[in-house]
């Protein structure tokens, strides 16, 4: 009964003993009664069928005996507990950097550029398990929406409430790099990655893309830079007196930047025209080389002394009811 129970309080559990003992002195204060009155003789009385009540008239002392016993486990709070073991498991740091520039809103991706990678990054957070990983947002500044984590809810929920506008317009890739250094730039991992998503040029933040790609390889990072957007012009929505109006406008991404980024940091430059190309940057993270990371253990408390007050207080009732009916003495 008690294999997987723990007690908040087992020194409590020593009043069982009282049990026997008070059970002991039941029997010999029922046993020493002296009758009121006696006859020369009671065989008379030894073939006379015994009523039910004469049978169950140590009933309610038994009862009380029991809730007692019941009440002390209870006082002595047990619980079980729900306990994960230290584990080593295989596992990378990975930041997002993703950009949310005016031009994220065109409609080459479906039902936008931004909320296409918005999707895909929320797939892919979903196939994690013991990766940690931060989100890093940008348009004309840069900041950082979670840091590294393993609490994948928390992360998706920030996801979620990413939009065009947040920040001031305009693209500062070498700031959004620099944010995502300092993101990953104390971790332990061996491998640590940095996923960059981008559909326009840099024209606005204090660092260089290629300056802050170098200090990102001094920290061993690996930068994989990817270019949204198809070839061409893609229709982009304009708010006009009269409603949307749609117009086309060029595509306009600084590939020879990404690839440099991605070649000083040893990473890969993808020009992603579907959600197709996304998958493949994903697929290339999953075969990175992957370090151990420890992950922490914790124990759940469950308390299970209400049954045990639950049954006791009935028991209790049960003899209080019985003694005062059933069992009930006559004046």
């Amino acid at each position: 009964m008690f294999g997987d129970v723990t007690f908040a309080y087992p020194f409590l559990l020593w009043f069982l003993l009282l049990v026997p003992a008070i059970a002991y002195w039941y029997w010999k204060k029922r046993n020493s009664v002296t009758p009121n009155f006696t006859f020369s003789s009671l065989q008379i009385f030894s073939r006379a069928p015994k009523t039910l009540k004469e049978k169950l008239v140590h009933l309610p002392a038994w009862l009380r005996i029991a809730s007692f016993a019941f009440f002390v486990i209870a006082a002595a709070r047990p619980q079980s507990f729900s306990s994960g073991e230290n584990i080593f498991t295989e596992g990378i740091d990975i930041a997002m950097v993703l950009d949310i520039s005016g031009s994220m809103l065109a409609e080459d991706f479906k039902p936008n550029r931004l909320e296409a990678a918005k999707k895909v990054t929320d797939d892919f957070i979903k196939g994690r398990t013991t990766d940690k990983i931060g989100l890093v947002i940008f348009s004309g500044e840069s900041f950082t929406q979670c840091p590294l984590t393993i609490d994948y809810n928390v992360l998706r929920n920030l996801l979620s409430e990413i939009k065009s506008g947040m920040i001031v317009d305009g693209t500062a890739i070498g700031n959004a790099i620099a944010n995502g250094v300092n993101r990953l730039k104390d971790s332990k991992s061996k491998s640590k990655v940095m996923i960059l998503l981008t559909d326009g040029v840099n024209n606005a933040g204090e660092i260089d893309p290629i300056t802050a790609a170098q200090i990102a390889q001094k920290f061993g990072i690996r930068i994989y830079t990817v270019g949204v957007g198809t070839i061409g012009e893609a229709p982009y929505p304009f708010q006009t007196p009269f409603g949307i109006r749609y117009q086309m406008v060029p595509v306009e991404i600084d590939e020879n930047v990404m690839k440099q980024i991605s070649a000083i940091t040893g990473g890969k430059y993808f020009r992603a025209t579907n959600n197709r190309k996304l998958v493949e940057i994903y697929e290339e993270i999953d075969r990175l080389e992957k370090t151990r990371v420890e992950v922490t253990s914790y124990r759940n408390a469950k308390e299970l002394f209400y049954g045990w007050v639950f049954v006791g207080l009935f028991l209790l009732l049960a003899d209080i009811g019985l003694s005062r009916t059933y069992f009930k003495k006559l004046p």
